[in-house]
């Protein structure tokens, strides 16, 4: 892959094999339907999404995807039982790309990180 300034989120899937797309399209499509007001960017040359803040990142990689973000120490514990067949730092969970993705989950660690940039936005503010 020797494209690096990528300008769009679908101009980095375009770099990617159809099943990769197809994998990073599930994620985005995740993002938007629990975060409908949420921005798009490419940030680190990956897409990015903002909403009160950074709410996730990700990346494709040759046999994983990385959903990232400098997570709390919260959402890792919330998620820590069903994140154990994971590859997972403080900042990045490996979804293997010969598993399928966990739609459910990936649902509800981005509402979690929705619910922790609203708490941390109404904390700055005050």
């Amino acid at each position: 892959m020797a494209k690096t300034d990528y300008q769009s989120i679908d101009e980095y899937h375009n770099a990617f094999s159809a099943d990769l797309q197809e994998r990073m399209k599930a994620i985005r499509d995740i993002v938007h339907e629990v975060v409908p007001e949420v921005e798009e960017m490419i940030s680190y040359q990956i897409p990015c999404f903002k909403y009160k803040g950074y709410l996730i990142y990700y990346a494709a990689f040759a046999s994983h995807i990385s959903f990232s973000n400098p997570f709390s120490k919260a959402f890792l514990e919330e998620f820590e039982a069903e994140l154990k067949g994971y590859k997972v730092s403080k900042s990045v969970i490996q979804l293997p790309n010969v598993e399928p993705l966990p739609l459910d989950l990936i649902k509800r660690m981005v509402a979690f990180r929705k619910k922790e940039n609203e708490e941390n936005f109404v904390q700055k503010k005050k």
